[in-house]
């Protein structure tokens, strides 16, 4: 079943869950390629890199290992962690469990994948403008971001240091909280509001997304106020966009990539001075009004994607990050359920961000949500047939 789906691309033998001693004691553990685990593969994705190993753990992993849980293999990704499909040019397309053909979202897909199939019980991934949470929507599991600043970043590849955040996918929310309770600071205060929803943010939503979105609104407490930000969301993500290229070309600069990265990294270093230093105001503007909504209203509830899972044959949405990039700029937390399925059987998630220290809050609500919701369900096995 894992060539299957492309999820794991490195097994680790030796492992025995029955080692372990703590609270993820016997639980598994699959590591997206950018995550340093010792003596395993640590290539990001990026085919120059595919012989290099870790010399040593990741914080997380080293904190993981602590609490009991057992590091079973290393997953598949985008290349650099840079797209939301996960069709690597070097390691080939995951395989979205529900069914076959159609794209895991990422760049954490095989981690989403490998968690959604019953591989390993949570996986780790990386998030810096939705990679975690859009691989969480599109393989119908629970998906959490921590607040950049509350999780180590020490032994990760990165994308970029202001926006990345390691974070993690699981089957239920029980696990995912404490997974999460082990790799990042989480504040146990309870959420300050009845929440917020975005209008006028210019996303085009699909009609089925925006079916499931308006019946998880309709199983809050009360209904969330609504909140206007200055920039079209597309920009927002664009300027985001245009920062992470730029970064990345700088950290890469001397390593061989395939051609479609390797135009993606020219977009930064060609933007014109103006238009870099209006992307800076306009990233700064979006965190401070992100920031200041959650801290009003106690959280933003927004579609996880707008779209729901795709073909591989299709080419990749530009918009599958214009909501999860908002919590990835203002350094926030942020979680995904599911929430909901298309005519065909693809799972659609839901989104909540709210304010750094509130975790715990945010966890209480997703799992009232997810009670009313009763959204999660494993893959059909076999897999479907491929398109």
């Amino acid at each position: 079943m894992l060539d299957v789906l492309n999820a794991f691309l490195y097994h680790d033998e030796t492992a025995d869950r029955s080692d372990g001693r703590g609270p993820l004691a016997g639980v598994t553990v699959g590591v997206k390629a950018n995550i340093a685990v010792k003596g395993m593969p640590f290539h990001a994705g990026i085919g120059a890199w595919e012989n290099r190993r870790a010399d040593r753990d990741a914080q997380v992993i080293t904190l993981l290992r602590e609490a009991g849980a057992t590091i079973i293999g290393i997953v598949n990704m985008e290349e650099g962690a840079l797209g939301a499909k996960t069709d690597n040019p070097h390691f080939g397309p995951t395989q979205n469990p529900h069914q076959l053909g159609y794209s895991p979202g990422g760049s954490s897909g095989g981690s989403g994948a490998a968690v959604a199939a019953g591989f390993c019980d949570f996986a780790l991934g990386t998030d810096t403008m939705g990679s975690v949470r859009i691989p969480a929507a599109h393989c119908g599991i629970y998906g959490f971001k921590p607040a950049t600043q509350k999780v180590s970043q020490a032994g990760l590849e990165p994308a970029d240091l202001s926006l990345d955040a390691i974070g993690a996918m699981a089957r239920n929310l029980e696990l995912l909280q404490r997974v999460c309770e082990t790799i990042s600071d989480f504040g146990d205060a309870p959420l300050p509001g009845n929440g917020a929803i975005l209008t006028g943010h210019g996303v085009n939503v699909e009609s089925g997304v925006a079916q499931v979105f308006e019946r998880a609104l309709g199983a809050l407490n009360s209904a969330p106020a609504k909140a206007h930000l200055s920039n079209p969301q597309s920009r927002i993500r664009f300027a985001g966009f245009i920062q992470i290229s730029t970064r990345m070309a700088a950290h890469l600069r001397d390593v061989a990539v395939s051609d479609h990265l390797a135009k993606l990294l020219t977009y930064g270093p060609k933007r014109y001075l103006a238009g870099l230093t209006e992307d800076r105001g306009v990233l700064t503007i979006t965190r401070d009004e992100v920031c200041n909504l959650v801290e009003k209203h106690g959280f933003l509830i927004m579609p996880t994607v707008p779209n729901p899972p795709i073909a591989h044959s299709e080419a990749e949405p530009a918009d599958q990050a214009d909501f999860t990039c908002l919590a990835n700029i203002a350094g926030l937390p942020a979680i995904s359920i599911p929430a909901g399925w298309t005519d065909n059987d693809l799972p659609i998630g839901v989104q909540l961000v709210g304010p750094v220290g509130c975790e715990q809050g945010l966890f209480t609500l997703a799992r009232q949500l997810d009670s009313k919701l009763g959204a999660y369900r494993p893959p059909v096995t076999p897999y479907k047939k491929q398109v």
